[in-house]
């Protein structure tokens, strides 16, 4: 998370009044930060981890910008309905793809969520095939770019939209 929130934080990425969602949270930097960069943000993962992850907002968000921040339940695959399909500018994750089983429903999650112009960006560690087997499964529905590696903490960015590399140039 520290890793992609620095990255948007060295400016390549406008998200004043950009609407943002983050998938599986944790502790909710990633959406703090880009709550603090003018974005409005829907901050969520699943209910065992809502009421620290809103702890976290309240604590780290001054009250002027909370409404910004949304924290919401989602549980890849399942919860979809509770969220308009396509209406995000960005969706961002950290270090989410770890669990092979949960593959299939975050795919399915992103691909809900995505409209032509959403931004996907994801930072992770590349430490078991499975990683490489994600990634693959994720090129299989959109076109994905490695946008910046942290040689120190051995961690990826990769930008998804969905289209073709055709339409980029």
């Amino acid at each position: 998370a520290v890793v992609l929130c620095a990255y948007l934080e060295m400016g390549g990425i406008d998200l004043r009044d950009r609407s943002v969602i983050e998938l599986g949270a944790g502790t909710g930097l990633l959406g703090i930060v880009a709550t603090l960069l003018g974005a409005h943000v829907t901050i969520t993962d699943r209910a065992a981890a809502l009421e620290f992850l809103e702890s976290n907002v309240q604590a780290n968000l001054p009250s002027e910008l909370r409404p910004r921040a949304v924290v919401k339940e989602l549980t890849w695959g399942k919860d979809l309905g509770n969220f308009p399909p396509g209406a995000f500018d960005f969706i961002l994750g950290a270090d989410i793809v770890y669990l092979e089983e949960t593959f299939a429903e975050l795919l399915q999650t992103l691909e809900y969520l995505c409209s032509e112009q959403t931004v996907i960006l994801l930072s992770c560690r590349i430490r078991y095939e499975r990683d490489h087997k994600f990634l693959k499964m994720l090129r299989g529905r959109f076109s994905v770019y490695e946008v910046h590696y942290d040689s120190s903490k051995d961690v990826h960015i990769y930008k998804a939209q969905r289209g073709s590399r055709k339409d980029d140039f």
